[in-house]
């Protein structure tokens, strides 16, 4: 956490931020005197981790793979905050299928995984360059979209889709003068979050 762009005061917007990883970034970023916006599309499940995180939170409901939530959040974070500091696209899901399986599957996770990221990537990077302080944005990734194991076609080619869009970003980040944003890919070993619950249960 000793990034820049990490400062008391400043705002971080976290998708996938009601449970798991997202979560778990969230409290980290609160500890170090940040405002943090969680967005998610389990309304359940983002009103109890709002309540739990406390007042320094705001809590939207989004779903990622649409373009306009995710402008709206765009919208709401800089109504109520002036600004980003930290854009962690982290929402994700699973369960797509095999090579050849069931086509909604594909649909879904490639829409909120690889879409999703996609989609906060279109509607915040140039605001975070134009601010120019330090900022940073952070693309979840997974060591199956590296490995590709078996079992989960459509989860492993989003993640490999995640790492080769946040290199590519990061890349053209390096290439624009004065910039001050940086990518950076996270790339968690096994985590037990909601997301491997609901595969499990």
């Amino acid at each position: 956490m000793g990034h820049p762009a990490i400062q008391a005061g400043r705002t971080a917007v976290i998708t996938g931020g009601a449970s798991g990883i997202g979560y778990a970034a969230a409290e980290r970023f609160l500890a170090s005197g940040m405002n943090v916006v969680i967005a998610d599309r389990n309304q359940e499940a983002l009103d109890l981790a709002a309540s739990q995180l406390g007042e320094n939170v705001f809590a939207v409901t989004v779903d990622v793979a649409n373009l306009s939530d995710v402008e709206a959040l765009r919208d709401a974070v800089v109504s109520r905050f002036g600004g980003i500091a930290v854009l962690m696209n982290n929402a994700g899901t699973g369960g797509g299928g095999s090579a050849f399986g069931s086509y909604k599957g594909w649909q879904k996770v490639l829409g909120v995984n690889l879409w999703g990221v996609v989609h906060g990537l279109q509607t915040f990077t140039q605001l975070m360059i134009d601010q120019e302080e330090p900022c940073a944005i952070i693309n979840t990734g997974s060591k199956q979209g590296i490995t590709n194991p078996p079992g989960d076609a459509a989860y492993n080619v989003s993640k490999a889709g995640i790492r080769s869009v946040t290199e590519s970003l990061a890349h053209e980040l390096r290439n624009i003068d004065g910039c001050r944003v940086t990518a950076h890919l996270l790339v968690p070993g096994f985590t037990y979050t909601g997301l491997i619950k609901q595969h499990v249960s």
